[in-house]
C-alpha cells in the first residue's frame, strides 16, 4: 500500500499526528520526527517511526517520492488499507 505522509522533520519527538486532508481533498498522514533533516537521518527516522506503528519490519517501508521534500510517498508490504487507517 502507498501512503503520503507530510514530515515534520526537527519535531522534538517521533510520533505519529494523525489523518488530514491535502489541498485537493487527499488523506496525507502527519508525522514528526526528532531527527533533522539532514545526510538522510529525517528519511531514516520516517522509516523507523511506521515500521513500529505499523508492526512491520523497516524493509517493508521504503520512500518512493519526496526523499528531499516535507511531503513523501511511501510504499509498505502487507499492509492493508484498514490496518493504515
Amino acid at each position: 500500500m502507498r501512503l503520503v505522509v507530510r514530515v515534520r522533520p526537527r519535531g522534538g519527538r517521533d510520533a505519529v499526528e494523525g489523518w488530514e486532508a491535502d489541498a485537493a481533498g487527499r488523506p496525507v498522514l502527519q508525522l514528526r520526527v526528532a531527527a533533522a533533516a539532514a545526510d538522510g537521518a529525517a528519511n531514516a527516522a520516517v522509516v523507523a517511526l511506521l515500521a513500529q506503528v505499523l508492526g512491520r519490519p523497516k524493509s517493508a517501508v521504503r520512500i518512493l517520492r519526496g526523499h528531499t521534500a516535507r511531503l513523501k510517498q511511501v510504499e509498505v508490504d502487507g499492509l492493508a488499507e484498514a490496518e493504515a487507517m
